[in-house]
């Protein structure tokens, strides 16, 4: 059992190293200045800055970003592969941006635009009103369709995760409001079943 776990944590560790070790190219209109305890990106879309923890060295060169730990040990190895994701993450961000898109599924579920933010009709007794936060816009397409988007992939995922919240796929009548692409994997009612 213990070769099994070491051999595990062993293969854990490379991948992280992988991840870690690969440097982040700056796309061309793209700043990166690093600072104590920071990394501040700069982009078409704006501006992200970007805390990283002090046992994790960052340096800029030849155009790339490069993340290296301190150590072999498995704080820093985690350390490492985290550190480099989120700056790469900051990097997309100012350059491409992030867009979370979200359909909603059901007869008589609607969404509309009013002014910044939504307003929601999802089968609740009243409609939902949703605004996004600073650095966030919220677009919607047709009547059934949300694009989120954003520089900042948490703020971006987070809002996005809010609006499905209000109202989530059901497993049962296929209403609700589900991640474009999403799989849902509905389930036959007691009906459906009893005729099987």
């Amino acid at each position: 059992m213990s070769g099994s776990s070491t051999a595990n944590g062993n293969t854990q560790g490379r991948t992280l190293s992988r991840i870690g070790r690969k440097p982040i190219p700056i796309p061309q209109g793209v700043e990166v200045e690093v600072q104590y305890g920071g990394v501040v990106v700069k982009g078409p879309n704006g501006t992200l800055t970007q805390t990283y923890h002090p046992d994790v060295k960052v340096t800029v060169e030849d155009g790339n970003v490069l993340v290296e730990r301190l150590s072999e040990r498995k704080f820093h190895h985690a350390l490492h592969g985290l550190t480099r994701s989120l700056i790469a993450n900051a990097v997309q961000g100012v350059s491409e941006g992030y867009t979370k898109t979200l359909e909603l599924m059901g007869v008589g579920y609607r969404v509309q635009q009013v002014g910044d933010g939504i307003v929601l009709s999802v089968g609740h007794s009243h409609t939902i009103e949703m605004h996004p936060p600073e650095g966030v816009t919220m677009e919607v397409e047709g009547n059934n369709r949300i694009h989120v988007r954003g520089i900042d992939k948490q703020q971006v995922g987070n809002l996005a995760a809010k609006v499905r919240q209000t109202r989530p796929p059901n497993a049962y009548k296929e209403k609700g409001i589900k991640y474009a692409g999403e799989v849902l994997h509905f389930k036959p009612g007691k009906a459906a079943a009893r005729k099987a």
